[in-house]
């Protein structure tokens, strides 16, 4: 398979799976274990990601404005503080996990099984939300807590950064809505530092020399496209819909990858 089309399929996978809370960085790996598409880089891995902000500042454009030119108002100051601090907590957190010396997975059972808890966490989460009194706004110790969230992704490749940190928000009583667009927004600075973090250190190893930064550039744009779209539609659908879909995907693809790992 040439290259740039191996570019655009990750492309294509991350944008979809960035933002929906089944994991992007399961889904890229998949098909690299497997030997379905060509392994690449934890640079392009991680790297590849940060290209699905626009996503989110295309999609939440009025709360980009507040955040941009309404600062002397207290609400969108509030907001903007709880990203800092919730972004902090992730930021030294995954700072800390890469001076341990953490990489991503060379298999995928610890993605099944985490695709599979995450599953079941949706399910069961969304059954107690039912007749729980929800919460329309962030509060502190849901935006701390979303901070420490964030890094479960980082070390459980599988349980999705969108995923984990949704589902606290849903566990502490924030509505879906909210908790996508905290997720989300909190995603835009996470992901550039998490992308320009990795190409640095790449830059200044021999990883900068093997790395075909065209390609990465290339699967980069594709996913800042697709995102886009398919943040639109997880917005329109979360409107009148709960997580329990998304649940039982997780499942279902944490079931088929067992059966391929132990066949």
């Amino acid at each position: 398979m040439p290259d740039w089309l191996t570019s655009v399929l990750f492309g294509i996978i991350e944008g979809i799976t960035e933002f929906l809370p089944i994991s992007s960085t399961g889904h890229l790996l998949i098909p690299q274990q497997l030997g379905w598409l060509e392994k690449q880089s934890d640079v392009f891995n991680i790297a590849i990601q940060s290209g699905a902000v626009i996503a989110v500042l295309f999609n939440f454009t009025e709360r980009v404005k507040q955040l941009l030119f309404q600062l002397d108002k207290p609400e969108p100051r509030g907001y903007l503080a709880k990203l800092f601090v919730s972004f902090c907590i992730t930021g030294f957190g995954g700072v800390l996990i890469d001076k341990l010396g953490f990489e991503l997975p060379e298999n995928v059972l610890p993605v099944a099984l985490a695709l599979l808890v995450g599953g079941v966490l949706f399910i069961l989460v969304e059954n107690r939300l039912v007749n729980s009194s929800e919460l329309s706004n962030v509060t502190w110790s849901i935006a701390i807590a979303i901070g420490f969230g964030q890094l479960l992704a980082a070390v459980f490749p599988g349980a999705s950064r969108s995923g984990s940190t949704i589902l606290i928000a849903l566990l502490m009583g924030l509505r879906r809505v909210p908790a996508i667009e905290f997720s989300f927004l909190l995603g835009v600075p996470t992901l550039l530092a998490a992308g320009a973090y990795k190409v640095l250190q790449a830059l200044n190893s021999s990883e900068g020399i093997s790395e075909d930064w065209g390609q990465l550039a290339l699967a980069t744009l594709i996913s800042s496209v697709t995102a886009f779209f398919s943040v639109k539609w997880l917005l329109r659908y979360i409107e009148s819909n709960t997580f329990v879909l998304f649940g039982w995907y997780r499942i279902v693809i944490g079931l088929i990858l067992l059966v391929i790992i132990f066949m």
